[in-house]
């Protein structure tokens, strides 16, 4: 009989971000996964395989010192007095449904896998809370991260007045998944800043079964830093009021049996990121004004999903007439797109396979 330690798999959602006015505070958790496989044998002095399925297959650096599963998992590691990945590890495998650059939460869900690949790795027992925690350092804003750990539809805010999380939101990115060299090895960047405890902080919010997302995803990519560049650094105080007032209502309604779309539609305006963004996604204005529940019966409101460019559609049915709309609304601007029907789900799920 094999000592080899049973195979892991490792199961973290794609998530939404902002759902119209609650920008950096609230996101959900959608169904497509990256999934990943962990394979152990007898211990070898040599690095594991790691192999790549889906989306982005072949961007994906399969480097263990570049990857950034395993870079986020060997700083787990690492804070966890274990200085290297275990001898035992043979393989991993990463496949992946989440389209990188579209606004659906790649990079928060290989943050997540990575934290709980290296909590599985170096069997830590880490507790949710603390895992939240290690995601924090790498990644600053807290939607995306706690809504694919903890799942659901979700809201969360960082304790930066508190003075040891102040430090730890200061601590360079640099400093905690560090640019490996070409000649890099487990000697490289041995002592990472250990985070503090309790960075975030999260509430589930109520939400209807009944309601599916309808991911309008057009087919190129935008980078979250290029979409941040054009936000800006002040904002009126009748905008943020704007934001707060639609913001507060939405967290109840969408968890309401009697779902109000016409309320539901209002509070999903925004005034904080989506007006900016539009001159980086021709089309953006036009689908989210033209159309509504008036025009589409089952449709609830409709946004931008975290950076973009995807278009986040909740209804409860209708879902084709909805997506086909917003592609013919897109084509006037020669871009296609591909759109699928999600579900919003649970969060994070680790599994032992004996």
């Amino acid at each position: 009989m094999s000592d080899a330690r049973p195979t892991i798999v490792i199961k973290v959602p794609a998530t939404s971000a902002n759902i119209g006015p609650g920008f950096d505070v609230v996101g959900l958790s959608l169904s497509l996964h990256l999934t990943l496989t962990i394979k152990f044998g007898p211990p070898s002095p040599d690095l594991f395989r790691i192999t790549y399925s889906g989306e982005g297959a072949n961007e994906v650096p399969l480097d263990p010192y570049r990857n950034l599963l395993t870079r986020v998992a060997l700083y787990v590691l690492r804070c966890n007095n274990h200085r290297s990945f275990p001898p035992d590890l043979l393989s991993i495998h990463a496949d992946n449904q989440i389209p990188f650059g579209r606004g659906l939460g790649s990079s928060g869900a290989a943050v997540i896998a990575g934290v709980l690949l290296g909590n599985a790795l170096g069997k830590l027992n880490l507790t949710t809370e603390r895992m939240l925690d290690y995601a924090l350092m790498i990644e600053r804003h807290p939607d995306n991260v706690t809504a694919a750990l903890i799942g659901g539809f979700i809201g969360s805010y960082l304790r930066e007045l508190d003075p040891a999380a102040t430090v730890a939101s200061q601590v360079p990115l640099s400093e905690v998944l560090p640019e490996y060299p070409a000649d890099a090895g487990e000697d490289w960047g041995l002592e990472p800043p250990v985070p503090p405890f309790g960075i975030g902080h999260y509430v589930r919010f109520g939400w209807n079964a009944n309601i599916k997302a309808v991911a309008i995803i057009p087919q190129f990519e935008l980078s979250t830093a290029k979409a941040r560049e054009v936000l800006p650094a002040q904002y009126s105080r009748k905008d943020l009021v704007f934001n707060m007032q639609r913001l507060a209502v939405l967290t109840t309604a969408l968890g309401q049996t009697a779902l109000n779309p016409d309320l539901v539609y209002e509070a999903m305006k925004d005034r904080v990121h989506q007006p900016y963004r539009k001159t980086l996604i021709p089309g953006l204005p036009e689908v989210t004004s033209q159309i509504t529940p008036k025009s589409h019966p089952g449709l609830l409101g409709i946004c931008l999903s975290g950076a973009g460019p995807t278009i986040l559609a909740l209804a409860t049915h209708n879902f084709e007439a909805i997506a086909e709309s917003a592609r013919t609304i897109f084509a006037a601007e020669n871009i296609q797109v591909e759109w699928k029907l999600l579900e919003v789900v649970e969060g994070s799920e680790v599994q032992e396979l004996r």
